[in-house]
């Protein structure tokens, strides 16, 4: 199981981030509606963090004694270009090379160096493609929540740890992600707060087809933005046993710091 999440993000990315349409449309029955309405009350929706322009934070990913990645991120909203600087790269990011790493993705084009030497392997390219939306998409992930093509289905209620959670069942609509197997989610939303403290989800691609997997969300408010600016994640033993297996923190963030596409471009 821990092999599986050396390479969560970038399989995840492709249902979540990079197969929707504009002319897909969201369902959801009445209940699933509401409480995803009053999440979208409290954090104003994607129109409310795009009103910001653009972002720069500190993003660690970190697998303990599997190794982590650390970058300086760089997004801009409106075209979702996005770039990243990384001192530490022993995951997701030439892991069996040293020096500063650089990506970025602008208008949907990758670009990669290393210690300032353009990399041009089409594997290392393709999996900046990857990490640029997976690392723009967790950042952003509970703004994302109507994003068309997504199905939302009431689970009911469930207490966990003197908390009444209200379930919520997230799927895609396969003829938007062209998948045969698509991730699903199952999104536990508190009551009080109307966030989603944490979720449920599954791996297809990874022979995972039930949303067994598991992410924890702290959140702080940020400019008026809340931010899951701490994640856990956990995997299953074989008697159904969760163990903490990564921590993956944003910090020191940062909006509306003027930057535009041309200043993601590799020379």
């Amino acid at each position: 199981m821990q092999s599986i999440f050396k390479t969560l993000f970038f399989t995840i990315s492709i249902t979540l981030i990079n197969s929707f349409n504009s002319e897909a449309q969201t369902f959801a029955d009445d209940k699933s509606k509401s409480l995803i309405d009053s999440l979208v009350e409290l954090n104003g929706g994607y129109e409310q963090l795009a009103s910001k322009k653009d972002v720069e934070f500190l993003y660690v990913y970190d697998n303990y004694d599997q190794g982590k990645d650390v970058s300086l991120e760089r997004h801009v909203f409106d075209g979702e270009h996005s770039w990243g600087s990384y001192e530490i790269h022993q995951r997701n990011v030439l892991p069996t090379e040293k020096g500063l790493a650089v990506q970025s993705l602008i208008d949907g084009e990758p670009a990669l160096t290393l210690n300032g030497e353009q990399i041009t392997d089409e594997k290392a390219l393709g999996g900046t493609v990857f990490l640029r939306k997976v690392n723009f998409y967790w950042f952003t992930m509970m703004y994302k929540l109507q994003d068309p093509g997504t199905n939302y289905k009431y689970l009911g209620t469930e207490e966990v740890d003197g908390v009444n959670y209200d379930k919520v069942s997230l799927t895609y609509d396969a003829d938007v992600t062209k998948k045969e197997k698509n991730d699903e989610y199952i999104l536990y939303f508190n009551p009080k707060t109307h966030l989603v403290d944490w979720f449920f989800f599954s791996l297809p691609d990874w022979g995972i087809d039930k949303p067994i997997l598991k992410m924890t969300l702290e959140y702080e408010v940020i400019d008026g933005l809340y931010i899951s600016t701490v994640r856990k994640s956990f995997v299953p033993n074989e008697k159904g046993e969760y163990s903490e297996n990564g921590t993956y923190t944003f910090s020191r963030i940062k909006f509306n710091n003027g930057f535009t596409k041309e200043d993601f471009i590799l020379q």
